[in-house]
């Protein structure tokens, strides 16, 4: 159709030509135009036709590999460990709070320090045993002002304090209240984390919250 016109077009201007060698005057302009090839606009329309397709062939190719990266994504996520996600302690533990490597359960109901201590061992764990300041201050966060069993006692001999894992008393961390422990009416056998944060001695078949400690889970 292109050239078609184009050969009109020609036709038009030599037949401009002899009418002006033969008149002396040039066509009019309405005569002209009625001559006037259509494949300028034809051509814009095309040009515009292919610039739509243009674009909609890269919204496909971007929408493509956008769905591609998304897919592969969550494949990766879906594949990560979920312990060394959100719930490092176990996705059905939740109860379960995460700190340096090991496990805290934080009890919501008082009982005695034997029964506490029952509980923990229930739940493939131990009451809490305090190593280092890092530890002391989580657990002092954790409390929040509340008066909380640790597996630390000297129900065998007064005085020599044990904790329930084997762990070294004289060696290990402390972090008594001032003038602590006093074993008052000789009758406190049995650590808690006070209300201070600090620890203090205190009898045993009072009702107190409990710490529960463990390994992560393998």
């Amino acid at each position: 159709m292109m050239v078609q016109d184009a050969v009109a077009y020609e036709r038009q201007e030599n037949t401009d030509k002899v009418h002006l060698e033969e008149t002396g005057t040039a066509m009019a302009s309405g005569t002209r135009d009625r001559c006037q090839p259509e494949w300028n606009w034809r051509s814009s329309f095309l040009l515009l036709a292919l610039s739509y397709l243009l674009i909609a062939i890269l919204f496909g190719i971007v929408m493509s590999n956008g769905s591609r990266i998304s897919s592969e994504v969550k494949k990766v996520h879906e594949q990560l460990p979920m312990k060394e996600g959100l719930f490092p302690c176990g996705s059905q533990s939740r109860e379960w709070e995460y700190f340096h490597g090991r496990c805290y359960f934080f009890s919501t109901q008082k009982v005695v320090w034997h029964i506490a201590k029952d509980h923990c061992e229930e739940k493939n764990s131990t009451l809490v045993v305090v190593h280092n300041v890092a530890e002391q201050n989580f657990l002092q966060l954790q409390t929040k002002g509340e008066r909380y069993w640790i597996g630390l006692n000297d129900l065998k001999a007064e005085g020599e304090w044990r904790w329930v894992d084997g762990t070294n008393y004289r060696t290990s961390f402390k972090n008594w209240k001032m003038g602590q422990p006093t074993d008052y009416e000789r009758n406190e056998d049995c650590a808690e984390i006070s209300v201070s944060g600090e620890w203090n001695d205190e009898n045993c078949n009072r009702d107190n919250f409990y710490v529960c400690e463990r390994p992560l889970p393998s």
